[in-house]
């Protein structure tokens, strides 16, 4: 079953997002503990979006871009990425979203169809 997973794209403070989407991947720095688990858990054919915390104290989160995962190299730590839609703009309830890595999310979620409507 398709899994929907929201990451964040800042790296040692930062903004990686135009780099991923240009590589056509994503990958994590100093993972913390259970989120080795969860990008392990991240399987071709799975969405996946690139956010960004807008600003302290806001409830909200901008989802940057939209992308269907190819391959997860477990050795590797990297996650490969056909993105279909960049550059986007989209603000959304955070839905807790603050760390680098969240998921998996179902499509039957009303905020997940927010996040992932293309």
């Amino acid at each position: 079953m398709r899994q929907y997973w929201v990451v964040g794209a800042t790296i040692e403070g930062r903004d990686q997002h135009e780099a991923f989407v240009r590589r056509g991947h994503w990958f994590m720095v100093n993972e913390e503990p259970g989120e080795t688990e969860k990008r392990r858990q991240i399987a071709a054919g799975d969405r996946i979006a690139i956010k960004r915390m807008i600003g302290q104290g806001e409830a909200d989160i901008e989802v940057r871009a939209l992308g269907i995962v190819t391959e997860s190299d477990v050795e590797e730590a990297r996650v490969y990425v056909q993105w279909v839609a960049t550059n986007l703009q989209r603000r959304v309830p955070s839905h807790g979203c603050y760390a680098t890595i969240h998921g998996p999310f179902t499509q039957n979620d009303e905020w997940t169809r927010q996040v992932f409507e293309l």
